[in-house]
C-alpha cells in the first residue's frame, strides 16, 4: 500500500482561493511600503549557521533549524560527543548552515557585505517566508511569512513614527482594528538598575515578554527561579502594571527611573514618538506599555508590536531599534529601525473578520466553450483579443461536453460563458452566458468588451 502523503506540522499547503487572499494582504503590505520610499531586496533561506546564531538569545538560537552538512556529516564528530549526546558541541561539527529565523539579521548581514554599494540611510523591505522550530498551535507556524521593513544609517526617531504610521496605513487598508503597544528597551534597562538587577536585564525581559501568554504571577516566579530575589521582583510588579493615559505613564516613570541616566534617556526618545504619532491624527490607539519587551537581544530603543483588537491572536506585527546589530559583523556605528509584519496571522484575522474586498477573488472573467475545429480558432483568436484588453479569459482546453464545460466554470466561479459556434463564425458574434442570472445575449467584440470589464 502506497504511504498516505503528509505535511511536516507547523507548515500548510494553500488553495488558489486562499493564494488569492494571501497576494491581497502581500499586494497591500508592498504598496504601503513603496508608498514610504522602501525598496525591495531578498536574501537566500539558508543562512551559515555562525551568522544565526548568538543573535536571538539562548531561546531563540534552539529555535534555529539547522541543515546537516552534505554527504557524510559524522565524518567530523567526535565519537564522544556522539556517545554523551552533547549537542550544543556536536551541531557545529556536523551542520553549518540553518534556515533564517528572521529577516532582520540576514538583513544585516546584507548591509555589511554590500556595505559599498549602499546609499545611506537604506530603506529596505522584504517579503519572504522564514522558519522556526516552534511548537505548532493557534496562529504559529514553524513555516510562515514576514514582510519586513527597515531603515538603517539614521538615528532620527522620525524613522519610529513613521513605522507607526506605516503601520496604521496598513492596517487601515485592511480594516483591521488595532492597538499599536509602545517601550523602550531603555526603559526596562532603566528599571533593572532600579530594583537593582542590572545584571538580569536578558532574564527580565525574556520573562515580561511572555505576560500574555503565561500572567504576571508565572512571570514572577520564573524571575525568581532565574535568580532575581524577593525585593527585586516586588520592586518590579508596579512598574509593570503602570494604567493611565500615556502621559501619566510617563510622569510615573520619571519619577520611578529618576536615578538611571539610562531609563530617562528611554523616557525622552519614548515622549518624542508619542508627541509626533499624536500630531499625524492616526486612526489605530497608540499604547505605551512597559510589559512589552520584545524578546531579542538585540533591540537597543523603542520596541513596537500590533494586537488586533477584534480577534484573540499573538501580535500580528512588531519591530524596534536595533544599534548594535551590524556590529557582530564588523560594520560599527550604523543604527537601524523595523518593523515586520505577520503575514500569516494577518491571514487568520482577515479569514476571521470576513474583510476581504468582493475583487481580492477575481480570477477569470470569461471561459469560452470549445466547440473543437473552426470554432475553437475564432474562439482562441478572440481570447488572446480579451487578453490584450486586460480581461482574463479562457479556453477551455478540451472538445467535451458542454455539461462539463459549464460545471468547469461554475467550479472556478467564472461569472460568464461565452460561445462562438458556426452561427457566430459566420456572424462574427459572440453568445455571452450570465452564469448568476442565466441571460444569455448575443454581442459584437466591443459590446462583450464592455460588458465584461
Amino acid at each position: 500500500m502506497a504511504q498516505k502523503p503528509s505535511i511536516p506540522k507547523g507548515t500548510r499547503d494553500f488553495s488558489p482561493l486562499e493564494m488569492a487572499k494571501r497576494n491581497y494582504i502581500f499586494n497591500t503590505i508592498k504598496e504601503v511600503f513603496l508608498l514610504y520610499g522602501y525598496q525591495q531586496i531578498e536574501t537566500p533561506a539558508m543562512e551559515n549557521l555562525s551568522t544565526l546564531m548568538g543573535k536571538y538569545g539562548e531561546e531563540g538560537d534552539k529555535l534555529l533549524f539547522k541543515m546537516l552538512n552534505s554527504g557524510d556529516y559524522l565524518k567530523d564528530a567526535p565519537a564522544d560527543l556522539l556517545e554523551n549526546r552533547d549537542f550544543i558541541h556536536l551541531i557545529p561539527k556536523i551542520s553549518e548552515k540553518g534556515l533564517r529565523y528572521d529577516l532582520t539579521v540576514p538583513f544585516a548581514r546584507y548591509v555589511v557585505m554590500h556595505r559599498n554599494d549602499i546609499q545611506f540611510p537604506f530603506k529596505r523591505y522584504q517579503i519572504q517566508p522564514v522558519w522556526r522550530a516552534d511548537r505548532p498551535q493557534k496562529g504559529r507556524y514553524r513555516e510562515f511569512y514576514q514582510c519586513d521593513a527597515d531603515v538603517v544609517g539614521s538615528d532620527s526617531l522620525l524613522n519610529e513614527v513613521e513605522l507607526v504610521s506605516m503601520i496604521d496605513e496598513v492596517f487601515g487598508r485592511f480594516g483591521i482594528r488595532v492597538v499599536i503597544k509602545l517601550n523602550n528597551r531603555k526603559i526596562l534597562t532603566g528599571i533593572a538598575e532600579v530594583i537593582g538587577a542590572p545584571e538580569k536585564i536578558i532574564d527580565i525581559t525574556v520573562a515580561i515578554d511572555k505576560m500574555d501568554k503565561i500572567g504576571l504571577d508565572n512571570v514572577k516566579c520564573e524571575l525568581l527561579e532565574k535568580g532575581l530575589d524577593q525585593t527585586a521582583v516586588d520592586a518590579l510588579e508596579p512598574l509593570l502594571t503602570l494604567s493611565g493615559t500615556n502621559d501619566e505613564k510617563l510622569s510615573t516613570l520619571s519619577r520611578l527611573l529618576a536615578g538611571s541616566e539610562t531609563g530617562k534617556k528611554g523616557i525622552e526618545e519614548m515622549q518624542f514618538v508619542l508627541d509626533h504619532t499624536a500630531a499625524l491624527d492616526l486612526k489605530s490607539e497608540v499604547e505605551l506599555d512597559v510589559s512589552l519587551a520584545r524578546g531579542l537581544n538585540y533591540y537597543t530603543g523603542t520596541i513596537l508590536e500590533v494586537k488586533a483588537l477584534d480577534v484573540a491572536m499573538g501580535s500580528i506585527s512588531g519591530g524596534g531599534r536595533y544599534d548594535n546589530l551590524t556590529g557582530v559583523f564588523g560594520l560599527e556605528g550604523v543604527s537601524g529601525v523595523g518593523l515586520s509584519f505577520g503575514a500569516d496571522r494577518i491571514y487568520d484575522v482577515l479569514n476571521t473578520l470576513n474583510l476581504y474586498p468582493d475583487d481580492t477573488l477575481a480570477g477569470t472573467r470569461v471561459l469560452f466553450i470549445n466547440f473543437g475545429g473552426q470554432e475553437a480558432r475564432h474562439s482562441l483568436k478572440t481570447v488572446m483579443k480579451l487578453r490584450s484588453c486586460g480581461v482574463a479569459a479562457e479556453l477551455y482546453a478540451d472538445e467535451a461536453k458542454m455539461k462539463k464545460q459549464m460545471a468547469y466554470a461554475n467550479a472556478k466561479s467564472i461569472p460568464f460563458v461565452a460561445m462562438i459556434g458556426e452561427n457566430e463564425v459566420s456572424t462574427g458574434t459572440i453568445t455571452l452566458k450570465n452564469m448568476a442570472t442565466g441571460d444569455q445575449e448575443n454581442l459584437t467584440f466591443d459590446s462583450m468588451l464592455e460588458k465584461l470589464k
